[in-house]
């Protein structure tokens, strides 16, 4: 496993996960029920959905290294125009008054049921499959995927609306546009040129 691929994917991962509507929802769930509640929900979901991105993308990455790099230099192109075009804005939300008393099963159920259905073919996870066909080293992707989405959730959970004054969203989503962008036009450079 490689700690130089775990740590390109972390960031990747990262930067493209904060601005999304997991992370929102995330926000939601952490301000109305007790944060570690919903952590083990949201962390479960994100781990079963970046296995299930890796698996996916060891298989493409069997298709031949021509074909290979243009398509996930333009699976990269497109995630940077999705994203550029639908990040949320965090400012408003509910509050963190007192989160209702409900059982630990409970609130981590229905947070590992709204991820794992708002993940499903989202950008993070297609990202992620794209990075496990581009590296073949599926154990890296791994790590640095699953850590990377749930430190996006412990953020979103934990930081909420605090943070976004800080560090706005709109500025994670570009990052994540540029570094989308350069991933995609390095691939698809390295396709064209063999």
């Amino acid at each position: 496993m490689s700690p130089a691929v775990a740590a390109t994917v972390f960031a990747l991962i990262f930067t493209a996960e904060f601005p999304d509507k997991t992370a929102l929802a995330s926000v939601i769930l952490g301000t109305r029920y007790r944060s570690l509640y919903v952590f083990a929900g949201v962390a479960a979901a994100f781990a079963l959905h970046a296995v299930i991105a890796v698996a996916a993308g060891s298989l493409i990455g069997e298709l031949p290294g021509r074909f290979l790099k243009l398509i996930v230099g333009v699976v990269f192109l497109i995630g940077a125009i999705a994203l550029s075009r639908g990040h949320t804005d965090l400012h408003e939300g509910p509050s963190l008054r007192n989160p209702p008393a409900t059982s630990f099963m409970r609130v981590s159920a229905a947070s590992f049921g709204v991820i794992m259905v708002a993940e499903f073919g989202d950008m993070t996870q297609i990202i992620t499959a794209n990075l496990a066909a581009k590296y073949h080293d599926p154990a890296a992707v791994l790590v640095g995927a699953v850590l990377a989405l749930w430190a996006a959730a412990a953020a979103a959970i934990l930081g909420g609306r605090g943070l976004v004054r800080v560090v706005p969203v709109k500025l994670i989503a570009r990052l994540a546009v540029i570094i989308m962008a350069v991933f995609g036009v390095i691939s698809i450079t390295g396709a064209i040129s063999g």
